[in-house]
């Protein structure tokens, strides 16, 4: 999902980052390139936060309607793509086959995590993911 950004820099600040779209999203950077990755994490992050709490993601305009509010004068607009369907926190049941004293291993430690077994599950295989596609 491609949102628009905007772009501030005075002569004594660093960059600012504006998402006219998602109010209350701002991000920055000492470098406009900083700008642009850290306005990435920040529109993740915001829309992380409207899909945990139920809410829905506000629609997005093009920037040539932003370009009209004085708030966003002298800034450079720009386009950033942010995958959204990483962030949905919608659940699916899914079938799987193991064997049974693996899925008692597993209950025994969500037990002891206190955290149930689609939890603990979910955690793990996220963490081996990572590992793997940081090694």
């Amino acid at each position: 999902m491609r949102f628009p950004i905007v772009i501030h820099k005075d002569e004594t600040s660093s960059y600012g980052v504006t998402v006219p779209d998602l109010p209350g999203c701002f991000s920055g950077g000492e470098s406009y390139e900083e700008a642009i990755t850290s306005a990435h994490e920040a529109v993740a992050c915001h829309i992380e936060g409207l899909l945990m709490d139920g809410e829905s993601i506000p629609e997005r305009k093009p920037i040539h309607l932003h370009q009209g509010n004085q708030d966003f004068e002298n800034g450079v607009w720009a386009l950033i793509d942010v995958d959204i369907s990483r962030l949905s926190s919608k659940t699916v049941r899914v079938n799987i086959t193991m064997p049974s004293r693996v899925l008692s291993i597993i209950d025994e430690a969500a037990d002891r995590e206190r955290e149930t077994r689609s939890g603990l599950l979910t955690r793990a295989a996220l963490q081996f993911v990572d590992r793997q596609t940081t090694a």
